[in-house]
């Protein structure tokens, strides 16, 4: 008996949560030039985060890149190759 009553209970809760689902699933789509106006602005905003951070990042290693030219040895003349490539390569 117990047995029985669970898998009721069970099938209810799986009712109620595919039919939250569809009400959900129901209401964004329903309008589709609202999905198709948010996916656009979630694009450009994901785009232009993806530029800034990109930018900030590649600028924050080349300040540390070019703190590094001061080391002495291999290292620093290296560090001071790859500052030195980056810059000619931003002259172009």
């Amino acid at each position: 008996m117990r047995r029985i009553t669970r898998k009721i209970e069970a099938d209810r809760e799986a009712g109620a949560r595919r039919g939250l689902l569809e009400e959900l699933y129901s209401d964004f789509y329903s309008n589709r030039r609202k999905v198709y106006q948010i996916n656009f602005m979630r694009g450009i905003f994901f785009g232009v985060g993806s530029v800034v951070g990109g930018t900030l990042v590649v600028t924050s290693v080349l300040a540390v890149l070019g703190i590094l030219t001061d080391v002495p040895g291999w290292f620093g003349e290296f560090i001071q190759f790859v500052v030195d490539s980056v810059r000619q390569s931003n002259t172009q």
